[in-house]
C-alpha cells in the first residue's frame, strides 16, 4: 500500500467505479458472444442454403472476416483481462523473491498499457480513415460497407488499457495484488 490514507477515503467511489468498469468489460464480453453466436449462425445457414439449395448467402466470407473475426477477437480484451484469462508463463517469476516479482508485474503492466494505447491510437487512426473513404467489400455483386468493424479494434484496446490502468490504481489503494 503506497497511499493508503488517500485511497481509504475514496471507498465509496472507487467501489462505484469499480461496478462501472464490471459493467463494461462484462458488456464487451456480451458483444464478443454475440459476434460468435452471429458467425455459428450465418456460417450455418450458408452451408445449409450451398448444399441443399444450391444457393450460398452473398456477403459470408466477408461478414465472417470483417466484423465477427473483429468483434470476437477484439472487443472483450478488457473482460479477458479483467478476468486475468490472457495467457501467461510464470517460470522464471515463480522463482523470484516477492519483491521482484511484483516490481515486474508493475512493469509488465505498464509496458502492456502503452502497447495498447499504441493500438488504440493506430486502431482509431485507421478506423477513421477507412470512415472517411466508406471503406467496403464487393462480394459477388454486393457491396459490404466495412469500415464500421475497424472501430472494434480501438474499442478493445482502450477498454484493455482502461483496466489495466484500474487494477494499478486499485494495487497502489492496496486493494488488488498485481499477479
Amino acid at each position: 500500500m503506497l497511499c493508503p490514507v488517500f485511497f481509504q477515503e475514496m471507498g465509496k467511489p472507487m467501489e462505484r467505479f469499480d461496478r462501472i468498469v464490471g459493467w463494461l468489460v462484462w458488456s464487451s464480453a456480451l458483444i464478443g458472444g454475440f459476434g460468435v453466436a452471429s458467425m455459428m449462425a450465418h456460417v450455418t445457414l450458408d452451408v445449409v442454403f450451398r448444399y441443399a439449395l444450391n444457393r450460398p448467402l452473398p456477403g459470408t466470407l466477408t461478414m465472417v472476416t470483417y466484423y465477427y473475426m473483429i468483434l470476437v477477437a477484439f472487443v472483450p480484451l478488457g473482460f479477458v483481462e479483467r478476468q486475468r484469462a490472457h495467457i501467461s508463463v510464470e517460470v522464471f517469476t515463480a522463482l523470484m523473491p516477492p519483491r521482484i516479482a511484483k516490481v515486474l508485474g508493475v512493469i509488465t503492466s505498464i509496458l502492456t498499457m502503452a502497447v495498447m494505447i499504441l493500438l488504440a491510437w493506430r486502431g482509431a487512426d485507421a478506423a477513421l480513415k477507412a470512415m472517411r473513404l466508406g471503406a467496403a467489400q464487393v462480394q459477388g455483386d454486393s457491396e459490404i460497407l466495412v469500415w464500421p468493424a475497424y472501430f472494434a479494434i480501438p474499442l478493445g484496446a482502450g477498454l484493455m488499457t482502461f483496466v489495466l490502468f484500474w487494477r494499478l490504481l486499485r494495487w497502489v489503494a492496496g486493494q488488488e495484488q498485481l499477479s
